[in-house]
């Protein structure tokens, strides 16, 4: 076997290993990387924009973040380095693998155009709003087109996420959600109206404990108004 085969096969078996939650005391926030302080260890995990965003106000607090590691370097070469990512809940993590799985996209140019929440990139997504994609960094509109034409019907959790209601991993509230989003679409609603509609109920920040009850209350809602 080659050395370019042998290290080209270390990268793929190490991206095996993959550490997927961090936690310790945030230390330092850069542009771009968080430290965190684990134990007599100190972490560099880079942050997309938006997640920067969120841990502003945690420096010299403990913070858990969602991880996704990969391998950075020529493997041809020998050089190869590992990295982290990190995220404030699963859902930003799940979200982000996704970009990056759409063709000439990748880790590091996804890593540089999550600047916007999760929320309004799966919004444009979803709505096919190739002008909106368009603005991120390093996404032209020819690979905006392509995150449209594989991702748009994956979307309608992501375009329901309000960052305040999971900041932590509540899947079960957010399948609630995306349950009573899908139900609204076969009700007849457009996509936009349905997302408006759940929007306007959750605004209260009343708890929803089955698609039933937050039906009703849509439908109240609309009788009141």
């Amino acid at each position: 076997m080659s050395p370019s085969r042998f290290l080209q096969g270390l990268a793929k078996q190490e991206l095996g290993l993959l550490i997927t939650r961090i936690t310790g005391k945030l230390v330092q926030l850069g542009e771009s990387v968080a430290a965190l302080e684990v134990g007599a260890f100190e972490y560099q995990v880079f942050v997309p924009e938006f997640v920067r965003r969120q841990m502003q106000s945690l420096i010299g607090e403990d913070v858990t973040l969602r991880t996704i590691e990969y391998i950075e370097g020529n493997p041809q070469k020998g050089r190869l380095t590992p990295r982290l990512i990190g995220f404030m809940n699963e859902a930003e993590r799940e979200f982000f693998d996704l970009i990056c799985s759409v063709d000439g996209v990748g880790v590091k140019k996804t890593l540089r155009a999550m600047v916007r929440p999760v929320r309004e990139v799966a919004h444009a997504i979803e709505e096919k709003d190739v002008k909106q994609l368009s603005t991120l960094p390093g996404i032209g509109p020819a690979v905006a087109e392509r995150i449209i034409a594989k991702l748009r019907r994956k979307m309608a959790k992501f375009a329901l996420m309000v960052e305040r209601d999971f900041p932590a991993d509540q899947s079960a509230e957010r399948d609630l959600l995306e349950d009573a989003f899908e139900a609204l679409l076969g009700l007849g609603h457009s996509a936009t109206e349905a997302r408006q509609k759940i929007d306007s109920s959750i605004a209260s920040s009343q708890k929803f404990s089955s698609v039933e009850d937050l039906l009703v209350e849509i439908y109240r809602r609309e009788q009141q108004g």
